[in-house]
Formats: C-alpha cells, sequence, structure tokens
C-alpha cells in the first residue's frame, strides 16, 4: 500500500483534491469533529484543562473558539489531547485499508506530528493566498483570528513544500485538478 499525504496552507484545497484521487481518504477535520461530538472521555480532558469554557458534552464549536482565541496556549493543548486520538483512528483506517493499493491521508498537521513515514508520497497543494483567502471567506464560520492561531501551529508553506515529493498548483478547475492528480499517479505506479 502507497500512502499519499497531502500538505498545504489552510484552504489550499487538500480535501478537495484528497476526494478526487478516488481511493479511501482519511480526512484528520472530520475524524475531529467526530470526536468533538462522539468522544467524552476526550471532553472531559479538555473540560478539566478548561473548566471555564465548556459547559457540557457533547463539545460545542463556539466554546472552542472562545477558549482558543482567549489565549495563544489554549489551542496547543487541546491539541495535546486531540492528536493522540486522531493518530489512533488514522492508524485504525490504515488498518481497514491495508489491502488497497493507494490510501489518501488528509492531515492538516501530517509534517508538524511527525506522522509522515520514509516510504509516503508527499504532495504539497499550492495555492494563491488570493484564492485561499477568497475561499476561505465564503466558508460558513470564517474567522480570522482563528485561522492564524491555527497557521501558528502548523509548519510555513516553504517549509511543506520543500518536505513534498509533488507539488501541485490548484487553479481551482476540476479538469486542471484530475489532469494534475493523473500526472502525479503516473509517476508514482
Amino acid at each position: 500500500m502507497i500512502r499519499i499525504a497531502l500538505v498545504g496552507d489552510i484552504g489550499s484545497g487538500k480535501s478537495y483534491y484528497a476526494n478526487l484521487f478516488g481511493y479511501p481518504v482519511f480526512n484528520a477535520d472530520l475524524t475531529v469533529a467526530e470526536i468533538y461530538k462522539k468522544n467524552k472521555k476526550c471532553f472531559n480532558q479538555i473540560k478539566k484543562k478548561f473548566p471555564n469554557f465548556f459547559s457540557s458534552f457533547p463539545l460545542r464549536k463556539e466554546e472552542l473558539i472562545n477558549c482558543i482565541l482567549s489565549n495563544k496556549k489554549n489551542l496547543k493543548k487541546i491539541t495535546e489531547v486531540v492528536h493522540p486520538i486522531v493518530k489512533k483512528n488514522m492508524e485504525s483506517f490504515i488498518y481497514r485499508n491495508k489491502s488497497k493499493n493507494f490510501i489518501i491521508l488528509d492531515i492538516p498537521l501530517f509534517l508538524e506530528n511527525k506522522l509522515n513515514k520514509k516510504n509516503d508520497v508527499i504532495i504539497f497543494i499550492q495555492s494563491s493566498q488570493i484564492n485561499i483567502i477568497k475561499k476561505l471567506k465564503k466558508r460558513k464560520n470564517y474567522n480570522k483570528k482563528l485561522i492564524d492561531r491555527f497557521k501558528h501551529i502548523q509548519l510555513p508553506p516553504k517549509a511543506k513544500k520543500t518536505k513534498s515529493n509533488f507539488i501541485i498548483k490548484n487553479s481551482f478547475n476540476r479538469k486542471k485538478a484530475l489532469k494534475d492528480i493523473n500526472k502525479v499517479m503516473n509517476k508514482i505506479i
């Protein structure tokens, strides 16, 4: 099995590309959302660290945002609770799909959390800052301060690019995206 990991800036189109590959996708953002909704143990650990921010299970997005924005260190403390659970879910996903030729890992902090293995194929999804900002502003819960906090815990795009095997320039055009994926897959296979 070949693990293909997509990395890039917030809003660069990683999840969009992940779904175009046509292979099983592990989406860390969706996994985190599920953890917040269903994992009471995780909630209790977070509530214990931040008793003044969280009222009751399940974890509410507004409370989480308030907690993250109230102190720069809070996001790191939350990720210390959540990321081991995400990693366990990722390992379970990989095990369930071990017979597949390829799997796609859509994990924003893939390199930061040192989840990469020697033979992983890492693809950097590059997009212009103008396009990224346009896309982010269309998101339902757009919050520039929150995005800046998340960017602060990520490697700069330049560092991610350096660690990548391939770079795909996202022009937000489906036909071009599929063509770029085919070019990369032809080099991998």
